[in-house]
């Protein structure tokens, strides 16, 4: 089973149309055109009955203290966690393709409480629910994508694994607004196939990418 991100070369930086944030040279961080990026997949294999896709940024400190600090740095030392950025289950099981901007376009504050996606899919909560608890503005359900935006202070790019899995389920066992939790928990020993791209990102100039 193959897969395409269209738009990411594997391994390069992800472009930043794709970004919930991006970098601005007054305030640090603008709100991006936050595009899901086009996913395209081939034949997955025999007994396939559902896909399952994912986005995860596994770079995520997992202390807040330097976190978007003037004059701090997050040192690349700190111990890592993951931040789900796309969880989507119940994808058909054949080759096909999610066109880009079909499931976001654009920031919503408070999050997309019905995005939009491929027939009969449904779609998780990603983790800027958690990020913005709190936020009076920005506070609420992200349901379906939302792209990257890594601390500005951060001092290592982080990596963004777009995987697709091909499942002996019929439908996913989750419900309602599902974690990345408990959608790797649902899918465990259920994999018959699957397939990655990786891509980078950053919003701290000094990184380089």
């Amino acid at each position: 089973m193959q897969l395409q991100v269209e738009g990411l070369e594997p391994g390069k930086t992800i472009d930043k149309r794709f970004a919930f944030g991006i970098v601005d040279p007054d305030t640090h961080v603008a709100l991006g055109a936050n595009r899901n990026p086009g996913i395209r997949w081939g034949e997955p294999p025999a007994g396939t009955r559902s896909l399952v896709l994912v986005c995860v940024d596994t770079d995520v400190p997992t202390r807040p203290d330097d976190v978007n600090q003037e004059g701090r740095e997050v040192p690349a030392s700190l111990p890592r966690g993951r931040f789900y950025h796309w969880l989507m289950v119940d994808i058909p099981p054949r080759a096909g393709v999610i066109a880009e901007g079909a499931c976001s376009d654009g920031v919503t504050p408070r999050g997309k409480s019905q995005p939009p996606g491929p027939a009969g899919t449904r779609q998780g909560q990603n983790d800027y629910t958690d990020w913005f608890a709190g936020d009076k503005d920005m506070a609420g359900s992200y349901l379906g994508y939302d792209g990257p935006c890594p601390p500005w202070n951060d001092a290592i790019p982080h990596h963004y694994h777009f995987s697709l899995y091909a499942t002996d389920l019929e439908r996913c066992p989750v419900e309602g607004e599902f974690s990345g939790a408990e959608l790797e928990a649902a899918i465990a020993g259920h994999v018959l196939a699957e397939a990655h791209v990786t891509g980078v990102y950053s919003l701290n100039p000094s990184v380089g990418i």
